[in-house]
């Protein structure tokens, strides 16, 4: 019995401290793909690819909620990286206004 709770702890804690992995602050807007896919939470290569391709075509990153533009990436997704996303430097404070997504006409 004390063999399977102590199983059971370990997982648990595991599970805790690998569930709740914090991204790092990023330059949105000079960052590479690789660099975005390791920085910001929820966001993968294919992800960080797209942001990079919307970010060639369109422009800077005026605001952090601009990153709800990007196809596949949605404002919950911005919400949780709000910490990290930088559009300056990367010591710049982030901002609190949210963009909402361009529509397709």
């Amino acid at each position: 019995m004390r063999y399977w709770i102590a199983i059971l702890s370990l997982l648990i804690t595991l599970g805790l401290s690998t569930g709740a992995q914090a991204g790092k602050p990023v330059n949105i807007n000079r960052a590479n793909a690789a660099t975005l896919a390791t920085s910001l939470d929820g966001i993968g290569l294919a992800k960080a690819q797209a942001i990079v391709a919307w970010r060639t075509r369109h422009g800077v990153f005026k605001q952090p909620g601009d990153l709800a533009r990007v196809k596949g990436i949605g404002l919950h997704t911005v919400q949780r990286n709000r910490s990290n996303i930088r559009l300056t430097g990367s010591s710049s404070k982030p901002s609190t206004s949210v963009a909402k997504p361009l529509r397709k006409h």
